[in-house]
């Protein structure tokens, strides 16, 4: 799997090398998801979105160990404090510690928080393989338009050659008086057309080119030039059917947005539960003088200071207990199932919706089927029927306009024939991405 991964790292390194370079860019379908992946904004910010959510785990799983925490003060009091005859003096007293709290029971917040951290690491899981489905779909069918345009200019071509080749023949037969100055110009009418119409075919192709170029992250000047055409790989429906919903994020979001709402039920019922802390601390002071006068006998008073330096430890078992907050707690716990109640309704409904959008996925591709077998067999039909009328008209047994309708015809049939193969593989694409197996296709 490593190896596989280096030898697509690779190649997409060569590819955008040629890209850069100013090189034609070829890629298949398959390489043009690699360098979707690659190239997308939306991919690396759903990326940071799980490394964060890992983050929010980590920190959530800390509320279980104890906090420690150091003090250190130091002060200068002046003027002297009296104190009965006395003078106290505190000159840079200092006050130093630690302090080790560790909660004993919280109400279970600290449990619901770590639960509540856990989803949101699914969550965002769920928002990457969205976000990576939704970047392969539109890659691949920026691809595949970018195919169909690509099959529409060169069917263009063809038609203009069939044209001028009609038009050779018109003429010719108008120098033998078997055509008319009309026929010939009914051929230039017809030519005039051609170059219109592929003027318009050609410009889709600069913007679909465009957009392919924007999906796989090249500079929108890139030729590029695809190694598959839209009649390549086309699989049976029936090789595909699956019509199960259950593994789509969008789904399983709303899984977690249950139980992420109940998990928030729980936390809002640990603020009025009792919470139990257990601190341990140590402390140190000094630099605290006493200054008096003492009597040494009678009559004679000398000067005394005393100083105070020492340290002393302490535990303390904190238990808070809330009494009375005029129902607050009940109301808002009340609330917050009210909540969940409302995210599985909404997960239901949604799980209609998307079924039903598996289902009109499925009926999509079996449709696309029957509409490509049906443009194969009218292709097949008005090939064989231009044939046909190109032999008789080369004999001059038909008339010019039967053989621009039979061209006409054929050129039809093509261009319907290229958007039935390249629309199949667009709604393959969707099938796909509504199954939630478009990002893990080969």
């Amino acid at each position: 799997m490593r190896i596989r991964h280096f030898i697509t790292m690779a190649l997409a390194g060569a590819i955008w090398s040629c890209a850069l370079a100013g090189e034609p860019l070829a890629i298949n379908v398959t390489q043009c998801r690699e360098m979707a992946l690659q190239a997308s904004e939306q991919m690396r910010h759903a990326d940071n979105g799980r490394r964060m959510a890992a983050l929010d785990t980590k920190v959530a799983n800390t509320n279980f160990l104890p906090r420690i925490e150091g003090t250190a003060t130091g002060a200068y009091v002046f003027p002297d404090i009296d104190m009965m005859g006395s003078k106290l003096q505190m000159h840079g007293m200092y006050v130093a510690g630690f302090q080790l709290t560790q909660p004993v029971y919280a109400g279970g917040k600290i449990m619901a928080g770590r639960s509540l951290s856990k989803i949101g690491e699914k969550v965002a899981a769920e928002q990457y393989r969205m976000t990576r489905m939704d970047v392969l779909a539109n890659a691949e069918n920026a691809y595949w338009n970018y195919v169909s345009v690509l099959g529409k200019v060169a069917l263009m071509e063809s038609y203009m050659h069939l044209m001028d080749t009609l038009y050779d023949q018109t003429a010719a037969a108008m120098a033998v008086g078997m055509a008319v100055k009309n026929d010939l110009l009914r051929v230039e009418a017809r030519r005039s057309e051609i170059v219109y119409q592929s003027q318009k075919v050609a410009n889709g192709a600069d913007l679909c080119r465009m957009a392919l170029c924007e999906a796989i992250g090249v500079g929108y000047d890139t030729e590029i030039i695809p190694l598959e055409e839209a009649f390549q790989d086309l699989p049976e429906p029936a090789g595909v059917i699956d019509t199960s919903p259950a593994d789509r994020p969008e789904l399983r979001l709303l899984e977690h947005q249950v139980e992420a709402k109940r998990q928030m039920v729980k936390l809002i019922r640990g603020d009025f539960l009792p919470t139990v802390g257990l601190s341990v601390g140590y402390n140190w002071y000094g630099n605290i003088r006493m200054n008096s006068m003492v009597e040494a006998m009678p009559g004679v008073y000398v000067p005394y200071q005393q100083e105070f330096k020492d340290n002393m430890g302490m535990a303390m078992l904190a238990v808070k207990v809330p009494l009375f907050h005029w129902g607050e707690g009940v109301k808002k716990v009340r609330k917050a199932r009210l909540e969940v109640e409302n995210a599985g309704l909404e997960l239901e409904r949604n799980r209609r919706l998307l079924d039903l959008e598996t289902s009109q996925s499925e009926l999509n591709v079996h449709d696309g089927f029957n509409m490509l077998t049906s443009a194969e067999i009218a292709m097949e039909q008005a090939t064989e029927n231009l044939r046909v009328t190109s032999d008789r008209y080369a004999e001059h047994m038909c008339p010019l306009t039967d053989m621009l309708d039979a061209q006409a015809q054929w050129q039809q049939a093509s261009a319907n024939l290229i958007e039935a193969r390249a629309q199949y593989h667009i709604y393959i694409t969707a099938y796909l991405k509504a199954t939630a197996r478009l990002d893990v296709r080969d």
